[in-house]
């Protein structure tokens, strides 16, 4: 290889090159700007040319899978197009504040189903219209299985956690803090079978995996186009839920403001009416100009705007909660239920109500994300003055719910009441099931309408528990139901101390206490 016109020859072409790269090419007036881009962005590729031609601007795209959750280097680019910058926007203020944003072309997160799914839930649903607590509570039973990219790179998979959420929360309102208290996501999670970085990296996945999945939540443009391509053995029918969706505008940010009148001639471009129909055709993404007419395919209303939480520390909690997709976790409670005499009645009444409740019997959007899921591991323990019995059960199906029904149900009443030693034996169960599966999430929720009266005193717990191994007392959280005439000092002080908190149950309250603490950890 030669090499030839040494150093001076070499420094001029250097520079040369950074002046063409920033100029165009010599003896043109192209304007080329580097745009870091999602993914979701590749599809308008073939337009840039156009775009080219037509302003004498030259984007550069580099798609890149963590363009929506790192914030861009405006050293390294001009611009950023990304299809969502919501999450930038909340968690980190810093890389936004300030930038110019407009937003090119719409599309909501919904959800794509195949069509005998659909049929099923919709016949089971009042006005056949499914709300994204309806999917949550399919995917708890094992009947939707979905596909979703991962909430913690791709916004699409984070707006579905958000709609999930906000269902279960029953607001209506954005996500507060006491909303994600709780995991109320690990029965909608129990359904995922497939994830991918980016969404168009799971809709490929999707395609080879069609046997594996009945569902598909991504950007409704993402379905309409894979409707379109031809790959799929059974087309997915496209459901809006009910009470909401969230809506990405595909914001183009500028990161230099030294290309303010570029970026001003390509942002125009891009909304004027003809080359938004343009966008429509290519990428099937709804344009922002009502009057433009719709693609036949776009004419269904995207209905209700989900609220998207305006706190960094409810999205963070969300993707904590979620965890990583692509690692299967396991989850244990172990119940332990006063079965002492005075429970006789009406509490025991409200008792295996609020079981049946988590058991799938309870209608209401906060019932649905709350109930006991697929692979859920549950233990319920009777207790009066010492153990009456135990059932544990790994959820495959109704069968299994019905033995647990079956032990809540069963009579035997104690004629006294042992809290710390069923609390004590608690703790015991927890440290099997433990070191058994160390990566287990096991938690103790103690329900007692009585003083304690027999057994272990609290103190004694106290020892008892702190003899524990230390992964057991860190992991291993206590959710008292304080009920009846219990004594809650002593109740808020255990769950304190053990890292979990007490709730209040009145007479006709246990069902609402039992979903306040479903998914605490």
């Amino acid at each position: 290889m030669r090499r030839g016109r040494g150093l001076p020859a070499l420094c001029l072409a250097l520079v040369a090159t950074l002046l063409t790269a920033c100029s165009g090419d010599a003896g043109d007036d192209t304007v080329r700007l580097r745009v870091l881009a999602g993914p979701d962005l590749a599809v308008l590729a073939p337009l840039l040319g156009e775009l080219k031609d037509e302003t004498g601007v030259d984007l550069r795209l580099d798609l890149r899978a963590d363009a929506e959750t790192e914030p861009p280097d405006a050293g390294r680019y001009d611009l950023a197009w990304l299809s969502s910058d919501r999450y930038l926007r909340l968690t980190d203020k810093n890389a936004t504040r300030g930038l110019q944003r407009t937003p090119t072309m719409t599309s909501p997160v919904v959800v794509g189903m195949k069509p005998d799914v659909v049929r099923r839930l919709r016949a089971q649903v009042p006005g056949a219209r499914l709300s994204w607590a309806d999917i949550a509570d399919a995917a708890a039973t094992g009947t939707v299985r979905f596909g979703m990219a991962d909430p913690r790179h791709a916004g699409s998979g984070l707006a579905a956690l958000v709609g999930v959420a906000t269902a279960a929360a029953g607001t209506g309102a954005a996500l507060r803090p006491e909303d994600v208290s709780c995991d109320r996501l690990r029965g909608f999670r129990s359904g995922q079978t497939l994830t991918a970085d980016t969404g168009p990296a799971l809709v490929d996945s999707y395609v080879d995996h069609q046997d594996e999945a009945n569902a598909l939540i991504t950007y409704e443009s993402d379905l309409l186009a894979l409707n379109a391509t031809g790959r799929l053995g059974e087309r997915l029918e496209i459901v809006r839920p009910e009470d909401g969706t969230v809506l990405s505008d595909f914001p183009l940010l500028l990161l230099n403001p030294a290309h303010r009148a570029a970026y001003d001639k390509v942002t125009q471009w891009l909304r004027r009416d003809p080359v938004q129909r343009q966008i429509m055709r290519q990428a099937l993404r709804r344009p922002l100009n009502p009057a433009v007419t719709r693609d036949a395919r776009l004419r269904e209303p995207v209905g209700n705007a989900l609220f998207y939480p305006d706190q960094p520390v409810v999205v963070k909690t969300l993707l904590v909660d979620y965890g990583d997709p692509g690692r299967r976790t396991t989850s244990q409670v172990v119940f332990l239920l006063d079965f002492s005499g005075s429970m006789r009645g009406a509490r025991m009444a409200a008792l295996r109500e609020a079981f049946a409740g988590l058991s799938g019997a309870d209608p209401s959007a906060s019932g649905k994300a709350t109930r006991f899921h697929r692979g859920e591991r549950l233990t319920v323990v009777r207790f009066g003055g010492r153990v009456l019995g135990e059932e544990t059960v790994t959820v495959t199906g109704p069968k299994d719910l019905t033995a647990l029904a079956s032990t809540v149900a069963r009579g035997g009443y104690g004629d006294a009441t042992a809290v710390w030693s069923a609390l004590d034996h608690g703790y015991r169960t927890a440290a099997r099931e433990l070191a058994a599966d160390p990566g287990r999430l096991v938690s103790l929720v103690l329900m007692t309408d009585g003083e304690n009266n027999a057994g272990l005193s609290y103190a004694r717990f106290l020892r008892r528990h702190r003899a524990l191994p230390a992964a057991v007392r860190a992991a291993v959280h206590t959710y008292p139901v304080h009920f009846g005439e219990a004594d809650a000092g002593e109740l808020r002080r255990a769950a304190a101390r053990t890292g979990g908190r007490m709730v209040e149950a009145g007479g006709s309250s246990l069902s609402e206490a039992f979903k306040e603490i479903r998914g605490c950890h």
